[in-house]
């Protein structure tokens, strides 16, 4: 047979070749990888060489007898892991100005003020009346978001048809009104009264309740009216808006005096540059 006589002359071929590619190239190669080879017996190179091929049947007999191992990797990734997804960058979020800007206690020391925080956060928490939680809510607010109620107001609202025998519920101060000469009798809850509004409440036969009170009274809220004062009615408001000087702007400017000499140029002239 010339097989074998191909076989060994061709592991001696491969192994001179090699051993003169490692000489005349210089590199380092393993020592013991020539001696190896030549040891092979040559029985073994011929049953590899002459090995046949395995038999590669198409891929529709497979399908013919069952699923493919790529149908059912198909399938197991989907079920055994039906949220998992491919790797992908994440979004890195800037946390250094998140806050919550909602209030969850009052920043007064009050005890008092403390002690209705305390009460009506129960009576929120226990029963199902939005009347509590807006009571507690607005126990937490700042002095500028529970601005005073004037007399006059509180009387205007409580002349609406089907008020007459509501209490009025104001968190925050009621302060007198000298333009109103005759005052109604009226009920009146509020966290607190000028001394002046408080003895024309009562001398007109009516009733000042503290929120205590109130809570025993109507713990649900029922037979009252939520007030509150004008939140706008502040001086800084009027400086809000478009830019003082721009058509149809109504804002105040922060200017020193309304004369000759002040704010006349630039913008305010057609001589100037321009005129809004």
């Amino acid at each position: 047979m010339s097989m074998p006589i191909f076989s060994s002359q061709f592991l001696m071929n491969t192994d001179i070749s090699s051993t003169a590619r490692v000489k005349r190239n210089g590199e380092r190669g393993h020592p013991c990888l020539i001696p190896r080879l030549i040891r092979l017996s040559v029985a073994k190179i011929e049953t590899a060489l002459v090995k046949p091929a395995p038999i590669r049947t198409p891929l529709s007999s497979h399908m013919t007898h069952g699923p493919s191992v790529i149908s059912l990797y198909v399938l197991s990734r989907a079920f055994l892991f039906p949220f998992h997804s491919e790797s992908k960058m994440g979004v890195d979020i800037r946390h250094n100005k998140d806050r919550k800007v909602h209030r969850k206690e009052p920043k007064s020391q009050d005890i008092y003020l403390r002690l209705l925080v305390k009460l009506y956060r129960f009576l929120s928490r226990r029963s199902d009346a939005p009347f509590n939680k807006v009571i507690l809510r607005r126990l937490f607010m700042s002095k500028t978001n529970r601005p005073p109620l004037a007399l006059s107001r509180l009387i205007r609202k409580m002349k609406h048809p089907g008020r007459e025998n509501l209490t009025a519920v104001v968190v925050g101060t009621i302060t007198d009104d000298v333009r109103i000469q005759k005052i109604p009798k009226l009920k009146v809850c509020a966290l607190k009264l000028t001394d002046r509004a408080r003895s024309r409440i009562l001398k007109a036969g009516g009733q000042i309740m503290t929120f205590d009170q109130l809570a025993l009274t109507a713990p649900r809220g029922q037979g009252t009216v939520l007030l509150s004062g004008p939140r706008k009615a502040r001086e800084v408001y009027r400086h809000f808006g478009k830019a003082p000087g721009t058509p149809h702007s109504r804002t105040k400017p922060y200017v020193r005096s309304k004369g000759r000499k002040f704010e006349r140029a630039r913008g305010r002239r057609a001589s100037r540059g321009y005129k809004n």
